[in-house]
């Protein structure tokens, strides 16, 4: 009789390409202090952005145009968020602009969730919830965690790390990332210390 072994199970990785942009019909969410970034280069088209009247920063649109015509987005300042929810589950639903994105302020409960689910799958459209950390969906596709990621060496602050920490299909991943302006491309690029010539990077 052979003896028991466990079964010995490992995460597999996915590649970037294949979660980003992010699935159509579905709604994700992102966090961090890079999160608004990621939002707009995961919008990058026509969008409708939700932000409640409350909050007191001002979404300024000309600020995103090294990364985003401001023409192309409608701003939404409903005065809380239960309203919020209710322009974001018509926008989703409605399927007339192909990205919505929320900020949300409190939690959403599974019911929350599911109704933004169901209202993009409906609409083909692309939900991007903006949370604070902690306040993540069971009925998110996808969050996301983005964080600036500084290269001293190069003296870049445009780099980023972006990294997938729930993913319904189970496979996970980090990435670091630049926008080049010059060629309107995201380009994924090798961590900082794992580059030829860096410290600890094979030669």
């Amino acid at each position: 009789m052979r003896p028991f072994v466990p079964f010995m199970f490992t995460r597999m990785r996915v590649e970037f390409h294949n979660v980003f942009p992010l699935r159509r019909a579905r709604v994700h969410e992102v966090c961090g202090a890079g999160a608004m970034g990621f939002a707009v280069l995961a919008a990058r088209g026509p969008v409708l952005w939700i932000r409640q009247a409350w909050l007191s920063e001002t979404l300024t649109p000309q600020g995103m145009l090294p990364l985003f015509d401001p023409a192309q987005m409608l701003l939404a300042r409903p005065k809380d968020q239960l309203d919020a929810l209710a322009v974001a589950e018509e926008g989703l639903k409605d399927g007339a602009l192909p990205h919505v994105v929320l900020e949300i302020t409190r939690p959403l409960d599974l019911r929350e969730g599911r109704r933004l689910q169901l209202a993009a799958k409906a609409g083909g459209t692309t939900g991007l919830c903006i949370i604070p950390e902690g306040m993540g969906s069971n009925a998110a596709e996808t969050r996301w965690h983005a964080r600036p990621a500084f290269d001293f060496e190069q003296e870049d602050s445009t780099l980023k790390r972006w990294e997938i920490i729930k993913n319904k299909s189970g496979t996970l991943g980090a990435w670091h990332v630049r926008w080049d302006q010059q060629t309107s491309r995201l380009d994924v690029v090798s961590p900082v210390g794992e580059r030829p010539g860096s410290a600890g990077a094979p030669g």
